[in-house]
């Protein structure tokens, strides 16, 4: 039964990927490879916890509460970016000789470079997300003229159905182009809201953590462990 059924469907696909045209094959290895990123974007935002800003957070109240050592324990145990860039601002505020914009610059680096390797593949979707309309809106523009052909054709001997029949075939591949573009380009929208809500819990923690730096004694860096944790926050 399960074997029938999946033959059935194959043989659907075929017969829609025919009547489509080129253009709506295109259409399909189009999706395959947006599915694809996304999967891949997917896992690597729950890998990172992208959004997640729990572990940031109460590493920062840990910190304005007067504990660095649970605040930087909180934040270097979290592979989520905004919990990174707090562990970094609470290990160089623990360092008397850095001046503020330095460790802002610092923070503000790794940052950027954590978001940059999050954003990638966006411009592809973004790409696709576009593109797949035209290419469905191109299929009906050829086969619009295909079917104003056989009407020529046809001569005097017109018949309403082939002309009815090619502006259906025609607007298929429109249909498939939407199909395609409308949920990359929402997942797309979702992916980088949750990007841009990561990056405003960035600024604002580390802003109000180094907008009280006096709250660590000078022995501080050696006795949390900040020197050990630098390179776990850079991997």
């Amino acid at each position: 039964m399960a074997m029938t059924f999946f033959s059935a469907s194959i043989e659907q696909f075929l017969d829609f990927i025919t009547l489509g045209g080129p253009v709506v094959a295109i259409l399909m290895a189009v999706s395959a490879i947006a599915l694809a990123v996304i999967l891949l974007k997917l896992g690597q935002f729950a890998n990172r916890q992208v959004g997640n800003g729990g572990a940031a957070r109460k590493a920062a109240s840990f910190w304005l509460g007067g504990r660095p050592r649970e605040a930087f324990e909180a934040a270097r145990k979290s592979r989520a970016v905004s919990a990174q860039a707090v562990a970094e601002a609470i290990r160089l505020a623990g360092d008397r000789n850095a001046a503020k914009a330095d460790i802002e610059d610092r923070i503000a680096a790794l940052a950027m470079t954590r978001f940059h390797e999050l954003q990638s593949g966006f411009r592809l979707l973004d790409a696709i997300a576009q593109v797949a309309p035209l290419l469905g809106l191109f299929g009906t523009v050829l086969g619009m003229i295909n079917a104003f052909q056989q009407l020529q054709a046809a001569g005097n001997s017109v018949d309403p159905s082939i002309l009815a029949g090619g502006i259906w075939v025609a607007l298929l591949t429109t249909a498939a182009g939407l199909a395609v573009a409308m949920p990359v380009s929402m997942v797309l929208t979702w992916l980088e809201t949750r990007i841009e809500a990561e990056r405003v819990l960035v600024q604002t923690l580390t802003t109000d953590i180094l907008g009280l730096p006096s709250i660590v004694p000078a022995a501080s860096a050696s006795d949390v462990g900040f020197r050990r944790g630098e390179a776990a926050i850079a991997h």
